[in-house]
């Protein structure tokens, strides 16, 4: 995987940067609602994951039908990149929701990993990534508007110790995923990245699969049409496409912009569970739209 392979990416205008990292986030939020297909059909959350990456891998060859040999020190990288934004970053977020005893607090805890991005690029990255005033005031307004698009209309909030020390730590491995992706996305195709990522994201999932749920019943996937759906939906646009597109927006907007969009994310799943499932939204998570909105708008002008 040469250096010089991939695409010049500071030609892509950054209006189509926005336009990729939002479209990533409204599949993203799509996903949680179609995942549902797939716990009741009998797997669970922690054999999606890997079932997801080998799907993905598989959809990436089709479009990106190339093998590359890389130094042993990025190949380490990439196990690293294929834990942080695959494996461990899954397996902390399922678990957290299982363990938990209200998933409200799950999602505000794991909605801060922009937060949590912040601080690591402003104690890791170099000048491109300086951060002004309206970012911070960008992101205070976001979260508050998190909280309420998460509560929708409840004023309870129960904490699950366990849970939210989980829901933490995926916020974390995303941050470090995000911040060990900078370089690489800004040197390489990234469709070829993100397959790479796919590939040891798998083979890092396995174990942690067989080590707790163990080997799922595949027969559902090849005998039910909304589960065959709901697999080729979360694999091929949820990881193979749209982490391409992350990366695509990483490199042109910064690891710290983009993931402001994931601010977006719980309104997204609440606007789909609306379409979809005819969960009528409460006025809290209008309220909260609203304040994401004007929270990720402050931020992308202290850029742009």
């Amino acid at each position: 995987m040469e250096r010089n392979a991939a695409p010049n990416k500071k030609q892509i205008p950054a209006f189509w940067a926005h336009v990729f990292a939002l479209f990533s986030v409204i599949v993203w939020g799509s996903c949680y609602v179609l995942t549902e297909n797939l716990l009741n059909a009998g797997f669970t959350a922690v054999q999606i994951a890997p079932i997801r990456m080998a799907l993905a891998y598989a959809a990436l060859l089709v479009m990106r039908p190339k093998f590359v040999r890389l130094p042993w020190k990025d190949e380490l990288m990439f196990i690293l990149l294929g834990v942080t934004g695959g494996s461990v970053y899954f397996y902390f977020q399922n678990t957290a929701l299982a363990v938990s005893d209200q998933a409200a607090s799950v999602s505000i805890i794991i909605s801060l990993t922009p937060l949590m991005t912040i601080i690591l690029a402003r104690l890791f990255r170099r000048s491109d990534e300086t951060l002004g005033r309206l970012v911070w005031i960008g992101s205070a307004i976001a979260v508050a508007g998190v909280v309420l698009v998460v509560l929708n209309g409840s004023l309870r909030l129960n904490l699950s110790p366990l849970g939210d020390l989980l829901a933490l730590c995926a916020g974390l491995s995303w941050a470090v995923y995000s911040i060990l992706m900078k370089p690489y996305a800004s040197t390489l195709d990234s469709f070829l990245v993100t397959r790479r990522v796919m590939f040891w994201a798998f083979l890092t999932a396995v174990p942690l699969m067989l080590a707790t749920d163990g080997m799922p019943d595949l027969a559902p996937l090849f005998t039910k049409t909304n589960v065959l759906l709901s697999w080729i939906f979360l694999a091929v646009f949820g990881n193979a496409i749209c982490f391409a597109l992350w990366n695509i927006a990483f490199e042109r907007l910064g690891v710290v912009i983009t993931n402001n969009y994931l601010y977006a994310s719980p309104f997204v799943t609440v606007l789909v569970g609306w379409i979809l499932m005819g969960e009528t939204p409460h006025w809290m998570s209008i309220v909260g739209a609203v304040l994401i909105t004007v929270g990720v708008f402050l931020a992308q002008r202290d850029r742009h």
